[in-house]
């Protein structure tokens, strides 16, 4: 099964930039995971369980790594990427 998730991450810090960037850069160093960044979201495509394992994984790296942030997510079963 495929799963497309938009998710938005807003850290609870003043120097925010580079919590976002560190966690996109972390998405898109899953190969099989396909990743597009606009400046107010970011869509992941690929096969639900590894979509759910990797931001399972990456949310508690952020949450251990940078505190506070909270994470708006939405899951649309399929892919839904525009290519």
């Amino acid at each position: 099964m495929k799963l497309t998730v938009e998710i938005s991450k807003y850290p609870l810090h003043q120097d925010y930039i580079p919590f976002i960037k560190g966690f996109i850069d972390r998405l898109n160093s899953y190969d099989d995971l396909k990743v597009i960044t606009n400046t107010l979201s970011t869509q992941i495509f690929g096969d639900y369980d590894l979509v759910m394992s990797v931001l399972s994984t990456e949310i508690k790296r952020s949450y251990e790594e940078f505190g506070k942030a909270i994470f708006v997510c939405k899951f649309l079963n399929g892919d839904l990427s525009p290519e």
